[in-house]
């Protein structure tokens, strides 16, 4: 990975955006792809769609959501303690003891999520698993009037962000779910041929896949594309108690995972393969038997339907603090998706 793709990958997970509240993390994108993108164009949905070859007849579409699981200021008590609702899917024991921020029209405030310690518990207490109910965010406030300063109700909570490179090229943080996705989209972008481009190639920064793939859904009714390729995160099982049985054998660095699966059209699929084998791109294989729950549920059914791929980037602790991925998987997603669109010709077909 080249320094200007890491320094991009860095500010993504470095800026906040919860489901709903993506402005900023647009404006990165908006920032990065100035040099290379023909055509920019945004929705009242919050999309961002990206373009090279805009021109060309036939559409293809790679889609990456960039919105992260967060949460959201539902009341505050007359202590000045923030109570929250959650924006898409918490385990909320990963919660507490947590750095968190609050994004206000002020700035970021700084907070902790805080519980009662262990010492004060009760028996019935400890055998309990925590409700996001029962958990409040301390900035340090003396009361209501002082927190209401600058924090109101609605204002979106992340945790802290931050990012922690680890050995073997692994980096951990919170919203690798899914910002590596869509980091690889837009590296693919910058990184195809426009030399050897025959469709135009749409690389979409979809909006609250987080609360049900809504962004995919629009931006893909607007594209009106013949291919969707989805970029997402996969749980990846060579940690303990993860059952390949049940998940598939899929391990961190050995590659971006292509699926099969009714979700799938069998002709991306096999052309998606094709294009690894033949530019040496290791990836894995992984099956769904559904409907899966990324952008590529969404993009298949787009108005009379759109032939559809998924390529998954291996992430351990998924929606966590520390999501674990391989910056290897991601750079070698970003060559396929890049070699995969030079590979589309008129001739193609995905007809089934």
């Amino acid at each position: 990975m080249d320094e200007r793709a890491r320094k991009f990958l860095e500010d993504l997970l470095s800026t906040p955006s919860p489901a709903g509240y993506e402005g900023p993390l647009q404006q990165v994108v908006r920032r990065y792809v100035g040099d290379f993108a023909e055509k920019v164009e945004s929705d009242v949905h919050g999309n961002l769609m990206v373009v090279r070859n805009p021109g060309a007849s036939r559409r293809v579409m790679l889609a990456g959501h960039c919105d992260q699981i967060g949460l959201i200021v539902n009341y505050i008590d007359d202590q000045g303690y923030i109570y929250i609702q959650s924006i898409g899917g918490w385990d909320p024991i990963v919660l507490v003891g947590q750095r968190l921020t609050v994004w206000t029209a002020q700035g970021p405030v700084p907070g902790v999520l805080g519980r009662k310690p262990i010492h004060l518990l009760t028996e019935e207490e400890r055998k309990q698993v925590p409700k996001l109910k029962d958990l409040w965010v301390d900035i340090g406030a003396l009361n209501k009037d002082e927190t209401a300063k600058f924090v109101q109700i609605g204002d979106p909570v992340t945790l802290e962000l931050r990012y922690q490179p680890l050995t073997n090229n692994r980096m951990v943080a919170p919203a690798m779910d899914d910002k590596c996705g869509l980091w690889v989209v837009i590296e693919a972008l910058r990184r195809v041929d426009p030399g050897k481009l025959t469709w135009a190639v749409y690389s979409v920064s979809t909006v609250q896949e987080e609360l049900g793939l809504r962004g995919a859904k629009t931006s893909a009714f607007r594209i009106d594309p013949e291919v969707g390729i989805a970029v997402d995160v996969t749980h990846a099982t060579d940690c303990p108690t993860v059952d390949k049985k049940e998940e598939g054998e899929i391990a961190l660095g050995k590659g971006p995972v292509i699926y099969r699966g009714p979700n799938m059209n069998p002709k991306v699929v096999e052309k998606l393969q094709k294009a690894a084998e033949t530019n040496n791109i290791p990836f894995q294989a992984g099956a769904s038997g559904r409907a899966t729950p990324t952008d590529a549920n969404s993009i298949q059914v787009s108005r009379g339907g759109v032939a559809t791929g998924l390529v998954s980037i291996p992430n351990r602790y998924m929606h966590s603090p520390v999501e674990m991925i391989s910056l290897h998987d991601l750079d070698h997603a970003a060559d396929l998706l890049a070699r995969f669109v030079e590979s589309l010709t008129p001739e193609d077909d995905f007809v089934l």
